[in-house]
């Protein structure tokens, strides 16, 4: 990815009820919101570790060159959207495309990565493309049980999410794909699930599946409380990218992550973040000023 660009247009201010001035109750307040965190922690800590082995083509700086402009980039959107959940209920953000291979699970992995890297900030990836799940592969893990498994199995307990070692994140795997990805999608307990989530982790990344040709991703947008919307340089067409806003509800689609962006070579400004800017640099050149 080299140019990262929102379109933060539509910010809205949240009314907060008035809190006791009561010294008392804000202190019960407050132990009981201590009490519900430690508990949650403890739950999280519980779940099975994996340890992830992505491989350099995956293009997961935000991983494995932390140091790197590409990072810093995504440490740039982690900001923004830090930002705009202070102005707005914002916890389960969808990544999206038009179409596939544009770069969508590249930036879902990356930004869960930068958000985790704040302090006591609970993350979770969700790998939301149960029909070209894409994701395990990219972190090596290999293939794993995931949503899908667990999404056929009623009465089933969640066991599917897995801490990954050395990135400060959770990781819920879609699975094995199955054979009505769409049908599977759309059964109550998807919803629930994410009701559950939510209560639990401070911001939900789904990778989604692409808005076309396939229905998948409407499920998981009238889950979502915004969209980023990933388009590809010399892949994403203009008429692609309309029928893929006419999809989805406008008010949802917080910004645009432009990825593979044709750009001037800027190798000093990127050398204060690297030291050798660029081999780097070809796999994710800087943006234009």
């Amino acid at each position: 990815m080299s140019r990262i660009f929102e379109a933060l247009q539509r910010s809205e201010s949240v009314h907060y009820p008035a809190v006791s001035e009561d010294p008392g109750m804000v202190h019960e307040l407050l132990e009981a919101a201590e009490r519900d965190a430690n508990h949650v922690l403890t739950e999280l800590d519980s779940l099975p570790t994996l340890k992830p082995a992505p491989h350099p083509e995956s293009r997961l700086p935000a991983l494995t060159d932390r140091e790197s402009l590409a990072a810093e980039k995504f440490r740039f959107l982690a900001v923004r959207l830090r930002q705009m959940q202070q102005a707005r209920a914002l916890k389960r953000l969808l990544i999206a495309s038009s179409l596939p291979e544009e770069g969508k699970s590249m930036v879902s992995a990356n930004l869960a990565a930068t958000l985790a890297r704040r302090q006591r900030q609970k993350v979770l990836l969700v790998e939301g493309d149960i029909r070209r799940p894409v994701l395990a592969r990219q972190l090596g893990l290999g293939q794993v049980p995931g949503l899908a498994e667990w999404l056929q199995q009623e009465d089933k307990p969640l066991a599917e999410i897995y801490q990954l070692e050395g990135t400060g994140f959770w990781f819920l795997p879609a699975g094995e794909p199955p054979e009505s990805p769409l049908e599977l999608l759309q059964s109550e307990r998807l919803q629930e699930l994410m009701n559950h989530l939510a209560a639990r982790f401070d911001w939900i990344i789904v990778d989604s599946p692409p808005l076309l040709p396939v229905a998948d991703a409407s499920v998981w947008a009238r889950l979502a409380d915004g969209m980023l919307l990933v388009v590809r340089e010399g892949k994403t067409e203009k008429r692609q990218l309309q029928r893929a806003l006419a999809s989805v509800d406008g008010s949802q689609v917080l910004g645009v992550v432009i990825n593979c962006c044709t750009t001037a070579d800027e190798k000093h400004y990127y050398s204060r973040y690297h030291r050798a800017p660029l081999e780097v640099q070809k796999l994710l050149p800087a943006p234009k000023s």
